[in-house]
């Protein structure tokens, strides 16, 4: 296993890091064999856990907490905040009042005192940016966390959170948590190029697409009525005219993947590390075995004519479809945004 800096932090990270989205009843509500995978991938040399309060609606913590007790002060965790947990108003978003209380909440669901990475989980347009890093500052000072970073942000928003930041004397994000695989590569024409430009760690999710890079989908024989093709058929649908570039792009790539006799979500894998801006890629195992799986992309390394041909089936800095949990700007979310009052358009 490799390690790196992680952004101007001065804290040493794995370069795969353990994701825990799918440890907890929305994956795997075995909290023992939660914790075997989670043993395995410190046995494996990641030191670099990530999780969310909303993951399992707080269980992914939960096991996360449990599964660390005796290894805490190795393991460098991050967790995040922004999503509603439970019923009623004011129980989510990135204003003040929230995040102190889901920090608290956190930390006694992971049984630490400390978090490593504190990660705002998506942009919040009602909130003002500069409260929420003022907010998070405070954090720090009060030991509660070590540094703090945001998670699917647009360029755009990085700058202004950056200049919200130098303004008002206090320290910016410090990394940035992008999706990014083979099939998506849109952060390449400007997240990344951000991110190196304010030395932010980029750790990024998603990098067998969905599932769609697992080795297991196939044009001819995938099956939309179980596992994650039951969940979003749409994404998975051969029928479906935005998949044809995907599964045309698929069958390439999975020949080259062949052609380097390794496993197609290996190549996925190696892939996205092989990117200067990325810190760590974010492995989202359901299983020991998907685990073990990914993880033989730490093995391999991409030289230039294998990357030259990769570029060739997909255009740098595009994305073949949009990445599941993607941040939607309100500006196309709320088409009321998009649409003058009704005796506004009459007048006219």
């Amino acid at each position: 296993m490799r390690y790196r800096t992680l952004g101007r932090t001065g804290i040493d990270v794995s370069t795969y890091c353990l994701g825990t989205m799918m440890l907890g009843s929305v994956g795997n509500p075995d909290h023992d064999d939660c914790t075997r995978i989670i043993h395995h991938a410190l046995h494996h040399g990641i030191n670099f856990i990530d999780t969310a309060d909303m993951y399992s609606a707080g269980e992914s913590e939960t096991i996360v907490g449990k599964a660390l007790q005796h290894h805490r002060d190795d393991v460098i965790l991050a967790t995040k905040v922004h999503f509603p947990m439970g019923s009623g108003r004011n129980r989510g978003g990135n204003n003040r009042r929230w995040i102190l209380t889901a920090v608290d909440d956190s930390l006694r669901r992971l049984q630490t005192d400390w978090i490593d990475l504190y990660q705002i989980h998506r942009p919040d347009h009602t909130t003002d940016i500069a409260e929420t890093l003022a907010t998070l500052d405070d954090l720090v000072r009060a030991g509660k966390i070590r540094a703090y970073g945001c998670s699917t942000f647009p360029a755009e928003e990085l700058v202004e959170a950056h200049h919200a930041a130098h303004q008002r004397g206090i320290s910016p994000f410090r990394t940035e948590q992008p999706p990014y695989s083979l099939l998506a590569r849109g952060i390449e024409a400007d997240i990344l190029p951000v991110a190196q430009r304010y030395g932010m760690g980029v750790l990024t999710w998603s990098p067998l697409a969905s599932g769609f890079l697992s080795g297991r989908i196939q044009r001819d024989t995938v099956d939309l009525t179980t596992g994650r093709a039951a969940l979003t058929p749409h994404r998975f649908d051969p029928a479906a005219a935005g998949n044809h570039a995907k599964y045309a792009a698929l069958e390439q790539l999975t020949a080259l993947a062949a052609d380097l006799d390794t496993t197609l979500p290996a190549l996925a894998v190696a892939f996205t590390q092989a990117h200067p801006a990325v810190t760590a890629t974010i492995l989202g195992p359901r299983t020991t075995e998907q685990l073990d799986a990914a993880l033989k992309g730490a093995e391999l390394a991409l030289d230039d004519a294998t990357l030259d041909r990769i570029d060739g089936i997909v255009t740098p800095g595009t994305d073949l479809y949009r990445p599941d949990g993607a941040w939607q700007p309100p500006a196309l979310a709320d088409r009321r945004l998009r649409r003058r009052p009704l005796d506004e358009r009459a007048a006219a």
